[in-house]
């Protein structure tokens, strides 16, 4: 992976895309602002703060690296600057429940993780 998110994360540090015009923040990377259609977009810090929307157990996991982490949870959380993102969590993250930031390295990449605040 490439690009100003994956490099954040690498960084530990969490970054999503927001329109300098209106200043919606873009559910994915893109080249034009999805409310406006303005092209100045740019990269924000977030804060790491989440409420967590929905949570999955792993128990067979995709590939060799991750076989060695499963059974593992995954949550999608809203963060709170608006975009929803996909992270890994400790076992027992519930919907609802906030969560913070943070990140872990499998296999040479640096993945998120939230944890219960």
């Amino acid at each position: 992976m490439s690009g100003p998110f994956s490099e954040g994360l690498a960084a530990h540090t969490l970054r999503y895309q927001c329109c300098e015009s209106c200043g919606a923040w873009q559910p994915l990377q893109r080249h034009a602002c999805r409310a406006c259609g303005n092209t100045r977009l740019t990269w924000r810090d977030a804060a790491g703060m989440a409420t967590v929307y929905a949570v999955t157990e792993v128990f067979r996991a995709p590939t060799e690296p991750f076989q060695a982490l499963a059974p593992y949870t995954l949550v999608l959380a809203t963060l709170d600057e608006g975009p929803r993102v996909m992270g890994h969590a400790e076992p027992g993250t519930v919907i609802g429940q906030r969560v913070r930031a943070g990140f872990f390295d499998v296999d040479g990449q640096t993945l998120l993780r939230f944890t219960r605040s």
